[in-house]
């Protein structure tokens, strides 16, 4: 065989591994289950039978844990939401009032912590909270970070610790940029409080409506599944520890225990970080897919998607060189073979090349039409894949230049030269 038609075939191999071998990734079942009060899931019929929506694999499964039965608490815990926001006078109209209006059965209140907001954020937020009602909003400022923390993590920190001070059971950690359906804190807390697990985290649904939307965050969420597999985090022996920082529900004596957010705090994936630092005291954690919580935050541009993925693309590799190399060259291997052998294999006569490549990209593009579904996408997009897969890979590049330039992660007018990566500990 020619050599292009090794390396298409070494794709291939891999794609059938990652298929097979990768926790079942690109399948997009991992979802909350309905409570007794909100029915029952999207995509299950009364009988229980898959439905013509795609069943159960689309759907959401009866329980997170085996052995434990849907249902609601009988008494409802108290939770504090805390929201850290920073310049988000743009998007906060379109999300703070869905936290405000959640039909929680519960007692529950707000706390929205304006970090060094130009653009009246913390007033804006006050106003909404008195034409929409609701829950009870506080909102604090708790000065710039000090040396050592993300900007983040500090508002964290400062509302967190006046979270406590309320005695919740449970604290909700959600971007200032998440709508939540109103049902969303309450089947959070009946999911936690039905399976005894200590962190439950969802991805929320990012907007996908321009077309370098459609094209760049289905992929996101992909790789990001790819990467850490949720059926390995939920599995009662986990493989891997992640979180979603979108949407966490933390039970806050864990909280505690790990030492969070100060055990993390120069952590610029906190998420993930977050989820080791649970890990590591014995907590236990879930994540999947929302179906009821959005980020409406916009990303018309690929100047805007590019910025997103590059400021932590490198702290996910540890700021590693190797890593780096390794990352690219698998990335070229995997994404970037399969088209190019299938093209310059038709167009040689190689016919090795032409099938190995062709049914590796074939393989690509099918697993990534579940994700595709899930947000609502044309499957056509699928094919492209190799092409956004590209775009990722410069994008990673791109971070590590930042990064040897100190210029690091930069995020709203802060940049930090140097961040941590998430800890390396399950």
């Amino acid at each position: 065989m020619s050599t292009l038609a090794w390396f298409a075939s070494a794709s291939l191999a891999a794609w059938v591994w990652l298929l097979l071998g990768q926790g079942f990734f690109w399948r997009t079942d991992q979802r909350l289950p309905p409570t007794a009060r909100s029915g029952h899931a999207r995509g299950a019929r009364d009988d229980g039978k898959p439905d013509a929506h795609g069943g159960r694999d689309d759907g959401r499964p009866d329980a997170l844990v085996p052995g434990h039965a849907r249902g609601e608490p009988v008494a409802w815990p108290r939770v504090v939401v805390v929201v850290p926001a920073r310049d988000e006078a743009g998007v906060l109209p379109l999300s703070l009032p869905s936290l405000l209006a959640q039909d929680y059965p519960g007692i529950a209140e707000v706390v929205l912590v304006d970090d060094g907001s130009t653009d009246g954020t913390g007033g804006l937020a006050v106003e909404l909270a008195g034409q929409c009602g609701g829950l009870p909003l506080t909102v604090v400022s708790p000065g710039e970070p000090e040396p050592g923390w993300t900007g983040k993590l500090w508002a964290l920190r400062h509302g967190m610790a006046l979270a406590r001070a309320r005695g919740p059971e449970f604290l909700l950690l959600t971007d200032a940029d998440i709508a939540h359906g109103p049902d969303s804190l309450r089947l959070l807390v009946s999911a936690a409080v039905e399976n005894d697990l200590d962190l439950v985290s969802q991805m929320a649904r990012l907007r996908a409506e321009s077309a370098w939307e459609r094209l760049i965050v289905p992929a996101f969420v992909y790789f990001f599944a790819q990467l850490y597999p949720f059926r390995w985090i939920n599995r009662p022996r986990p493989r891997a520890t992640a979180a979603a920082g979108g949407c966490v529900l933390l039970r806050t004596e864990t909280a505690v225990a790990a030492g969070v957010p100060e055990a993390i705090r120069q952590a610029v994936i906190d998420d993930v970080s977050l989820a080791r630092a649970v890990r590591r005291v014995g907590g236990r954690i879930w994540l999947g897919l929302a179906e009821r919580v959005d980020s409406v935050r916009p990303y018309p541009g690929l100047d805007e998607l590019w910025r997103m993925v590059s400021r932590s693309a490198y702290a996910q590799l540890r700021h590693n060189p190797l890593l780096l190399l390794g990352t690219v060259a698998g990335l070229v291997v995997v994404y970037l073979v399969p088209p190019v052998a299938l093209v310059a294999g038709a167009a040689t006569g190689d016919a090795a090349a032409a099938w190995a490549g062709g049914a590796a990209w074939a393989v690509m593009a099918g697993s990534y039409a579940p994700m595709l579904r899930h947000y609502r996408q044309p499957l056509w997009l699928a094919p492209l894949l190799p092409f956004t897969a590209s775009l990722y890979l410069l994008m990673t590049v791109d971070s590590a230049v930042r990064h040897h330039r100190g210029r690091g992660a930069a995020w709203k007018g802060r940049t930090y030269a140097r961040p941590e990566a998430a800890p390396d500990h399950h």
